[in-house]
């Protein structure tokens, strides 16, 4: 059975025309004799508009209850894909989670799919109907809707495509692929043809949204190709791919940036065993993620400084948590926003010399501080002034050749 995924996003079915739009697109797939299968997000805003609702109704709304909610935005742009589909002469009907059933395991907002009973589709695909199946939910044992996070109608996708077998797996969204940065930030950006499923996951970890990274992680596990392209423009997108698929690789594949980043550096802490511990077990606890780290320790050997980087939306928690902590002392906190994290990403750096000191020069030419520094196989992350990101987008982007 050749089957395809395709998932629409909330930009992609955030109008009635765009979903007439959609349905044609669906229409044309199934033209090629695919047996289609379509995950669509909500509307663009109703999500938010939900979200919002909850918090004027209360300020503890239960996890169960935001999970039923929430599942309610996808259940509209189904059922008016499903609608348009049958006015244009095929056969569709939207199917909700708990109608598969999609099984998901972990906590409510959360969730994780586990199991997808497929009789039900299969059937369906059969007799040559088109499902739409709501995304970013599921049922768990207890028969409570549940949600897999924002941005998880890309899981459902790709959870579908892998218990079907599916020979595709394509994101439809409001852009035309994956970029070599931001085109809003910088307008010599590339779309990129083919990219690594890691160097992808890097790439939406750092910033970049075309894709959640839970998303790709799952592509990544289940090896399921993914091509990412626009809705409203008939041109080929991006390949996700493994990176045996993948020939002549540039050194440097994409650069990410993030504009709401603060530091917090804490000066004079004790040094001693488990003091880094005790400073961000609490931070963990309240669901703060602590990105850059950087440890200094005095020359004497008793004392460190400890720096990294949060979230500038967490910066004021995080100063009463550590104020807070009666398990640390130290002679100074000092805080810095304004700050932003660019990276360079690329497998092509593993056998390349040199990277680190190319990305290094080329910042110190345009007068760039660096501030804190973080590498992995493939990605060197660095933290600089707000104030300088585009000019350090451009510097790197022609540096690394990404502008050709």
């Amino acid at each position: 059975m050749k089957i395809v995924v395709l998932k629409f996003g909330g930009t992609s079915v955030g109008s009635i025309d765009k979903i007439k739009k959609v349905a044609q697109i669906i229409g044309n797939h199934k033209k090629k004799k695919f047996k289609v299968i379509v995950v669509s997000s909500a509307m663009s805003g109703v999500t938010n508009e939900l979200v919002k609702k909850s918090r004027e109704i209360s300020g503890n709304f239960s996890n169960e209850e935001y999970d039923v909610l929430l599942s309610t935005g996808e259940q509209i742009a189904c059922s008016l894909i499903a609608g348009r589909l049958n006015h244009i002469g095929f056969k569709s009907r939207s199917w909700l989670s708990w109608q598969i059933p999609i099984i998901t395991t972990g906590l409510h907002k959360n969730s994780r799919i586990n199991k997808i009973n497929k009789k039900k589709i299969i059937r369906y695909l059969n007799e040559g109907g088109i499902p739409i199946i709501t995304g970013f939910q599921g049922i768990n044992k207890e028969e409570r809707i549940t949600t897999i996070g924002r941005g998880g109608s890309d899981a459902s996708a790709i959870m579908l495509a892998k218990f079907f077998k599916a020979k595709k797996c394509i994101i439809y969204t409001d852009v035309e692929g994956v970029y070599t940065t931001d085109p809003r930030k910088l307008t010599k950006a590339k779309k990129i043809k083919v990219i690594s499923y890691e160097e992808m996951l890097e790439m939406a970890s750092l910033g970049a949204k075309v894709m959640q990274p839970v998303s790709i992680q799952d592509a990544r596990l289940n090896r399921i190709d993914i091509e990412v392209k626009s809705s409203f423009i008939n041109k080929p997108g991006t390949l996700i791919t493994k990176r045996s698929n993948i020939f002549n690789h540039k050194i440097i594949t994409g650069i990410s940036s993030t504009q709401n980043d603060s530091k917090v550096s804490l000066i004079g802490v004790r040094d001693k065993p488990g003091i880094a511990a005790s400073i961000f077990k609490p931070l963990s606890k309240n669901s703060i993620n602590v990105d850059m780290v950087v440890q200094n320790i005095s020359a004497n050997g008793k004392e460190t400084d400890l720096t990294f980087t949060i979230k500038t939306d967490d910066l004021n928690k995080t100063t009463k948590i550590i104020r807070a902590n009666k398990s640390i002392k130290f002679r100074k906190l000092l805080l810095k926003k304004d700050v932003a994290k660019i990276s360079i990403i690329g497998v092509g750096m593993v056998a390349t010399p040199g990277v680190t000191f190319r990305m290094f020069q080329t910042l110190a030419n345009e007068k760039i501080n660096i501030q804190v520094i973080s590498t992995s196989e493939i990605k060197i992350s660095v933290l600089i002034d707000k104030k300088n990101i585009k000019k350090a987008l451009a510097a790197l982007h022609k540096e690394f050749k990404l502008d050709n």
